[in-house]
């Protein structure tokens, strides 16, 4: 498929995510209405809250505020531009960083015929990477208009690239549709798309290299004891002298200790969405190059940060169920859900590094197996 073709449904999918994420953050003014806690109940209402306050343009407590910026300081009025500079920033970042992923994978993982579902998901979960990084990029100044910038930063900054991530789960997936049918409707009349020829060997080997490195991070730095040196890493004092937080998460994909309490059967049965993780990674990396129209380095690492979220969905909906049947009521419907979306900084980071492995795995292994099959 053409840059032209592609970049359509792009465009398309990269406009309405920010569009719903925006309606997502304004939707916040309805839950302060007062009958909104008959109806929903407080705490499924103080949940939504929460979880749709970073995609809003009312700061945290800015209902209490109450006209506070009419004392003639102007400080108030500052700390509100910040906020919502900082909020135009994230929309704005969401679009630049969902735009340029979709239209690769939309060019390289045409949804067409045998393709659709493969190129649903890659996008839905780059629409997740997209609003992980818009946050990140729009933290310092939403920190900054929250009016304590200097204080205690990468614990801050590790937090608002933590939040909303639920709503964007949401949001990235009917994007995500959108981009694909749009996508499927120029792809029409472009002629027979290319499909990439890769041994099986080669496929084979390149996803088990490629999910090693993710079981690095979701095994060997996820175990309690090196967790902890992470979390507890200091670089002295000063604005940036707690990265802890920060360094977890963007290399843990999960976080598990030996089975020091309870019983071993039910430490076990916690250990199985890990295991789907790595099963969905290897799995969609296994199937990646055969679907891609062209074998190309950007293109699998794309594809293996896709297939690292993917599994980190897989995992923690599972994760969802095991919850749910062992003490849901205790946590209620929403509370249940508030672990999805977690994690993908973990993910874009491993993904890339797995990614790349993988691709020359696969460039070394096609190297030397067409000789032999010439021969």
């Amino acid at each position: 498929m053409t840059y032209r073709r592609a970049a359509i449904p792009a465009l398309a999918g990269g406009l309405l995510l920010a569009a719903l994420l925006w309606w997502a953050g304004a939707s916040t003014a309805a839950l302060r209405l007062p009958g909104s806690t008959d109806v929903l109940g407080f705490r499924a209402t103080s949940e939504l809250e929460h979880w749709l306050a970073p995609w809003s343009y009312d700061p945290p407590g800015a209902e209490g505020a109450g006209g506070g910026s009419g004392d003639g300081s102007g400080g108030t009025a500052r700390y509100l531009s910040l906020y919502e500079t900082a909020v135009q920033i994230r929309f704005g970042a969401v679009f630049a960083f969902f735009l340029p992923g979709a239209l690769l994978l939309v060019r390289r993982l045409p949804p067409v015929r045998g393709r659709m579902p493969a190129a649903l998901l890659a996008v839905w979960a780059w629409g997740l990477v997209a609003g992980m990084l818009a946050r990140a990029v729009s933290a310092p100044w939403l920190i900054a208009g929250q009016g304590h910038g200097s204080y205690r930063f990468l614990p801050q900054f590790s937090s608002v690239i933590a939040s909303g991530a639920q709503v964007l789960v949401v949001a990235a997936l009917v994007a995500a549709a959108v981009t694909v049918l749009v996508a499927r409707i120029t792809a029409k009349g472009a002629g027979p798309l290319p499909q990439a020829v890769v041994p099986a060997r080669a496929t084979r080997l390149a996803a088990t290299v490629g999910t090693a490195l993710i079981a690095v991070s979701l095994w060997a730095l996820s175990y309690q004891s090196v967790a902890a040196s992470i979390q507890e890493v200091s670089t002295g004092s000063g604005l940036f002298s707690e990265p802890g937080e920060l360094l977890r998460q963007w290399l843990l994909l999960g976080g598990w200790t030996a089975p020091t309490g309870g019983s071993l059967g039910r430490w076990l049965l916690y250990r199985v969405p890990d295991l789907l993780l790595l099963a969905v990674v290897w799995g969609a990396l296994r199937r990646l190059p055969g679907l891609l129209t062209r074998v190309t380095v950007p293109a699998v690492m794309v594809g293996a940060v896709c297939a690292t979220v993917l599994g980190l969905l897989a995992s923690q909906l599972l994760q969802v169920v095991l919850t749910a049947a062992d003490s849901g009521a205790r946590w209620g419907a929403l509370g249940l859900f508030a672990i999805l979306g977690g994690g993908v900084p973990a993910a874009l980071t491993w993904g890339l590094v797995a990614g790349a492995a993988a691709a020359v795995t696969l460039r070394l292994v096609t190297d030397r197996t067409a000789p032999a099959e010439r021969a």
